[in-house]
């Protein structure tokens, strides 16, 4: 799933604090004692190395997993478990649902104990289980695992968990494709009527497959009715079904000469899994726009004037130089005639 994390940073992926105040940590102080632990995924005999659980199951498929927690400090301490949906922040970092929030996915396939007491400075394995639904949908059910620590400060009591992620897919036909949805194209000038501009777009992405996918995407502007063009390119982060999420892209070399278009496309490709069978449908859209080259309009103004001015003048003083040879041809007449 998410690029290979530090193995403390998969550790500490899903940790979060119930209560705003505070703050997200791998430790708390319950009874006053600080509390610092670690939770893993694991077999039988302990942490086997898993950054996070992963599975596809076909429908109906009960299976038993491990989880390990740890406990670093030096007391034994009671640690309620959890399993919630999973879900991806608005930064792209993996979260499960909080003890107050109802699942409704993947969440509710996972059945583990209610509390695990681990003595102090002990790893305690826990069993727990997962059992895929009869009429589970093929694709992506993301949910996560977590031991947490309730601590009382004051009047707030304050709830930190540790976890992990447990990505869950149910066997059948895997879908990967990505929606490109309201594209926002912008000019920017240059006042330099001899640089380019660019243009920068914004459109929202949204993962309307199956499975968790990231996208790579280009972007085409075409100008002067596709005579000329400039290229470009975008990423779309990790998005688990049904999100979405806004992505900015920047296209150089864009001078902006009245009607121009823009073409973003985009190729879906699975996150993790067997990609092997699955339907990836890119996707592309075109909007089209104006602009009005104001540097180049006013260069071209200033050389009309000049043009016109150099005209004026150079008409100007060829007139003059006209009456002056015809003067003189006059004054050359009269001269020879008042000689004879």
């Amino acid at each position: 799933m998410t690029r290979f994390l530090p193995r403390w940073a998969a550790v500490l992926a899903a940790m979060s604090a119930v209560v705003l105040p505070a703050p997200v940590a791998a430790s708390a102080e319950p009874t006053g004692a600080t509390v610092t632990w670690a939770v893993q995924p694991a077999d039988a005999r302990g942490p086997d190395g898993r950054r996070w659980i992963e599975h596809t199951l076909d429908p109906g498929t009960v299976l038993t997993e491990h989880l390990a927690v740890r406990n670093f400090g030096d007391a034994p301490v009671v640690f309620a478990l959890q399993a919630a949906d999973g879900y991806l922040t608005d930064k792209g970092r993996f979260n499960m649902l909080t003890a107050g929030q109802e699942s409704v996915d993947g969440g509710t396939w996972i059945t583990l104990p209610e509390t695990v007491t681990v003595e102090a400075k002990q790893t305690t394995v826990v069993p727990f289980t997962i059992t895929v639904p009869p009429d589970a949908t093929p694709g992506d059910h993301p949910a996560g695992v977590a031991a947490t620590v309730t601590s009382a400060g004051g009047t707030v009591a304050v709830q930190s968990r540790v976890g992990f992620r447990v990505m869950l897919r149910a066997s059948g036909t895997v879908t990967a494709a990505v929606t490109v949805e309201d594209l926002a194209v912008g000019h920017e000038r240059s006042w330099n009527p001899f640089a380019s501009g660019g243009v920068h777009l914004t459109f929202t992405a949204r993962n309307s497959g199956n499975v968790a996918v990231t996208g790579a995407g280009t972007v085409r502007v075409s100008e002067l009715f596709g005579l000329t063009g400039r290229n470009g390119s975008t990423e779309v982060p990790e998005l688990l079904p049904g999100d979405s999420r806004q992505v900015e892209a920047h296209v150089g070399g864009v001078w902006g000469l009245g009607r121009y278009s823009t073409t973003v496309e985009v190729t879906p490709a699975v996150v993790s899994g067997d990609p092997t069978g699955a339907q990836v449908r890119p996707t592309g859209i075109t909007v089209t726009g104006w602009t009005v080259p104001w540097p180049q309009l006013v260069l071209g103004i200033l050389v009309g004037i000049l043009l016109l001015g150099w005209r004026t003048v150079a008409r100007r003083r060829r007139r003059q130089l006209t009456r002056m040879l015809d003067q003189a041809r006059a004054e050359g007449r009269e001269s020879v005639l008042a000689g004879d």
